[in-house]
């Protein structure tokens, strides 16, 4: 294993940690005392833990039932996300399911609405930094993360209309109060992790350079993503150049810093927020398959017309 590899793994037994003790300090200080669920299966095992206190008084930790209903939604990761990314939210899921269960429940402040936005906040930032580390929180997480892979929408979107169901069970189970402020909490999560897993959304990068066949070697070298030279010249120099044209994520951006500046210091980089992208655009798992093999592989859509 090399240094680099310590390194990112270092960081993500960090964000797993992390991860546990937001998720935890969420639920057992926020979510559980105000009567306000969480998004995806953290949700359905409150319900659940409170459903079995309400109706025969027995007292279970949500902890235990967080790792229960995640088993077959790993198989599903398993199968769709990757091996070595599921492994790691089955970690992840074992530590927050460990950290709720140990951290007692307790209580900060009697305010509901200000509970169910911390605590939405809190598990935003788990789920988020998770994602961004290339594995996730299990659960819904991980259905839309395959759902937003496959239609290259927002993994945000996805979680908030996936978890458009714990609403509908918390209100027809407890009150529709609860419901509302659940969408809430919800909401926050969602906003949360759209502000920290930036792949979805796509830039368009201008970079103006003197030495575009250097840097256009580099960012084909590094990067997975098509590029469209332009003739340009400087407006105070008069230098004849190319402008370099290419669509990448925000996630992106600091590899295609780097990677330019390294060629060539002077060079000058616009970037300009990008609405949609019809055509070809690799996501992750395409740009892992062609670093891996050299091929990149055909579009879904591509597929499905010629079997047709």
């Amino acid at each position: 294993m090399t240094v680099y590899q310590k390194n990112e793994m270092l960081k993500k037994l960090v964000v797993i940690l992390i991860t546990g003790v937001t998720a935890a300090v969420a639920l057992n200080y926020f979510l559980i005392p105000a009567n306000v669920f969480s998004a995806g299966m953290n949700g359905i095992a409150q319900i659940i833990a409170s459903l079995l206190y309400e109706w025969f008084h027995i007292q279970a930790d949500t902890g235990i039932f967080i790792f229960i209903l995640n088993i077959p939604v790993f198989i599903l990761g398993f199968l769709k996300v990757g091996k070595g990314s599921t492994i790691l939210s089955f970690i992840n899921v074992l530590g927050v399911s460990l950290m709720t269960t140990i951290m007692p429940v307790g209580h900060v402040t009697d305010n509901i609405l200000m509970n169910a936005l911390v605590g939405g906040v809190l598990l935003g930032i788990g789920a988020g930094l998770s994602l961004k580390m290339g594995f996730t929180t299990g659960g819904m997480d991980i259905i839309s993360l395959v759902l937003s892979q496959t239609t290259g929408k927002t993994v945000g979107n996805y979680m908030f209309i996936l978890n458009g169901i714990i609403v509908v069970i918390a209100g027809f189970f407890f009150n529709w109060e609860s419901a509302l402020y659940t969408i809430i909490s919800i909401y926050a999560l969602t906003q949360v992790v759209d502000a920290i897993h930036t792949s979805h959304q796509k830039v368009t990068a201008m970079i103006v350079t003197v030495k575009p066949d250097q840097v256009t070697e580099e960012l084909m070298k590094n990067m997975v993503r098509g590029l469209t030279l332009l003739p340009s010249v400087g407006g105070y120099s008069k230098k004849e150049g190319k402008m370099i044209m290419m669509v990448i994520t925000r996630y992106e951006l600091y590899d295609l810093d780097q990677i330019v500046h390294e060629v060539d210091e002077d060079a000058f980089i616009n970037i300009l927020p990008t609405q949609s992208v019809f055509g070809r655009f690799a996501n992750e798992q395409e740009q892992k398959t062609y670093r891996s093999t050299g091929v990149l592989p055909e579009p879904k859509n591509k597929q499905n017309r010629k079997k047709r």
